[in-house]
């Protein structure tokens, strides 16, 4: 890895200008949600649990929280279920449907993508580990799936359908309610049910949650992804789906994720996913446009630059590109010398960099795929930000390639 050198007079101090383009990785909490949850810390933090005035007055928090976010996925009150974050409604709907289901006898085989995140891969080959088998499906070089493609790996121990609604690196969007048609109306062919997961962590801002529209049975979120805090999760469950929870202990959720709520946070969670819903199509237009004129200077600066994902069914906000000859890591704290404050892939897996799997996936060249590149905007970003960052980017890459060490 090329650092970036003390000597690159063109690097501006930091302090100057700061660019937070990762937005993708996490959000600022909303005022607006901020302001629903002080009061749950210092006045009514009582356990919602607990039989008195201060624990009512938490359930009542927790009830009101819960009822927004059903409004919101077009569901009921009693099929939402708080966790600690997307990983653990990831993790909790992967496994707790496919115990579920083999108890019941139903099999053992779970259908997912190469592309998904980490928190699918991995509960994935949690599940193998006792005896499911476990079809990644593979995508084209946009990084997308066909409900056809879907719908034919489906057996007849088929047990669990699980694709991403929008990728977390290079924000390619699956046609999930064309899959969830396809899915059942395979399921009704062999004459059973099949539940269908969607991780929508990265949907929150700019895509519609309708979990009827989408066809769902399940449907992870996470709360810092869209202007709610950290540590604050949703795990929507059709009513009937087989479930098995995954953590036990006081029966919180309905006996589906023991542990006592975070109050303040759901209630801030859910203030935050209403108001993004709502502004959803402003986010859309807004992003959209910066993300566009960002990337035109980009390439007119560095034409051998790559787009990662689809060029259309995309995020509106997320730009991931390659730039050959360049390490992403180095380019990233190139950038963050400049204040320019960006990914070289998912912040989950960044503290153990490796070549994107979703890349390799799309069949990325590997000397490409180490020089990539996240960039996440939101509608706070000025055409002067994306200016500067324009300005800035092509003139670290030419450095990295100007000062990397030949390889033999």
């Amino acid at each position: 890895m090329t650092p970036l050198s003390e000597s690159d007079s063109s690097a501006p101090d930091a302090a100057e200008r700061l660019v937070y383009l990762d937005n993708a990785a996490s959000t600022a909490v909303r005022p607006e949600a901020l302001d629903v949850m002080l009061p749950l810390f210092a006045e009514d933090f009582a356990n919602p649990s607990a039989h008195h005035a201060g624990g009512r007055r938490a359930a009542e928090a927790l009830d009101g929280a819960r009822d927004t976010v059903a409004e919101v996925l077009g569901g009921l009150s009693e099929e939402i279920v708080f966790t600690s974050g997307g990983t653990e409604s990831i993790n909790a709907a992967l496994k707790g449907v496919a115990f579920a289901q083999a108890d019941a006898g139903a099999g053992r085989h779970v259908v997912t993508t190469e592309v998904e995140h980490h928190a699918v891969l991995h509960s994935s080959h949690y599940l193998e580990r006792f005896g499911f088998e476990v079809e990644l499906l593979p995508v084209d070089e946009y990084g997308r799936v066909t409900a056809g493609e879907v719908a034919e790996a489906i057996r007849e121990d088929t047990v669990l359908v699980s694709v991403g609604y929008a990728n977390n690196e290079v924000g390619t969007v699956q046609p999930i309610a064309a899959i969830s048609e396809a899915v059942r109306a395979r399921a009704t062919e062999l004459g059973r049910r099949i539940p269908i997961h969607t991780d929508a962590v990265q949907a929150a801002s700019s895509l519609p949650l309708n979990v009827d529209l989408l066809g769902v049975d399940l449907l992870s979120l996470s709360g810092h992804k869209f202007g709610g805090p950290k540590g604050t999760g949703i795990l929507y469950i059709r009513r009937g789906v087989p479930f098995l929870e995954q953590t036990s202990g006081g029966g919180q959720e309905r006996q589906r994720r023991s542990g006592t709520e975070n109050v303040p946070g759901v209630a801030g969670m859910a203030t935050a996913l209403r108001l993004a819903q709502a502004e959803r199509d402003s986010f859309r237009e807004q992003t959209s446009k910066l993300r566009d004129r960002l990337l035109e200077q980009i390439l007119a600066a560095c034409p051998d630059a790559r787009l990662n994902g689809h060029p259309a069914e995309r995020l509106p906000h997320n730009l991931h590109l390659c730039f050959p000859g360049v390490e992403g890591e180095s380019l990233v704290e190139a950038l963050d010398a400049r204040g320019i404050e960006c990914s070289a892939g998912a912040a989950c897996t960044s503290a153990t960099w490796e070549p994107s799997h979703v890349l390799l996936a799309m069949n990325v060249p590997l000397e490409l795929a180490i020089g990539s590149l996240r960039m996440t905007l939101s509608p706070q970003h000025t055409e002067a930000d994306v200016d500067y960052v324009a300005s800035e980017l092509p003139a670290a890459v030419r450095h990295l390639r100007e000062t990397a060490v030949p390889t033999i």
